[in-house]
């Protein structure tokens, strides 16, 4: 016997797809291929280099945080901050002062790297305008994190656009690079 629908049901059938949907974009926003920050557009700061498109394995990326994306391309940015180092899509990478200058690996670990991912490459980087020394240090999951004049290379999650510079001094350990590798603290 049919059953018309009523709107108790209706309601309920809807908070089920809602939680549903809710669920997928969660599971969508941890995937460990999302690029960070999303846009490639200048986001109000000039760039030193245009951007070239390379394509990535994001097999390589997978585990290494939840906002992990490949870096094929370090260049710089100028920014309220002065000129300071992004990837090819203009997002902002920073160091860690807890981490030490040529160490081979990461201090940054556990929950730090939800807030923090690392800037991932399965090979060097396009240089455009950066003068420091770009090496790859290993990670814990066997992936390779990239590292500018001995510093490992981060994002910040709450950077959502290009030339966003929301992580510097934040905890007064982090910090944008020149192209040099030097950090800029002030």
């Amino acid at each position: 016997m049919f059953h018309p629908i009523t709107r108790r049901t209706t309601r309920r059938v809807l908070a089920t797809v809602a939680a549903a949907a809710s669920l997928g974009l969660v599971a969508a926003c941890s995937s460990t291929s999302a690029t960070p920050g999303g846009s490639a557009t200048t986001g109000g700061y000039a760039s030193s280099a245009p951007s070239t498109a390379k394509s990535s394995a994001a097999s390589s990326a997978a585990s290494s945080g939840p906002a992990a994306s490949l870096v094929t391309e370090l260049k710089t940015a100028t920014t309220s901050l002065g000129t300071i180092v992004v990837d090819g899509k203009g997002m902002v990478l920073y160091m860690y002062t807890k981490d030490t200058q040529g160490a081979q690996m990461s201090a940054c670990t556990g929950a730090c790297l939800t807030a923090w991912p690392l800037a991932m490459a399965d090979s060097q980087p396009t240089l455009n305008g950066i003068t420091g020394t770009v090496t790859m240090i290993p990670t814990a999951n066997g992936g390779k994190q990239l590292a500018l004049n001995g510093w490992p290379l981060y994002y910040y999650a709450k950077d959502k656009a290009a030339g966003d510079t929301l992580g510097q001094g934040v905890g007064s350990v982090w910090y944008v690079l020149d192209a040099s590798g030097t950090p800029k603290k002030a």
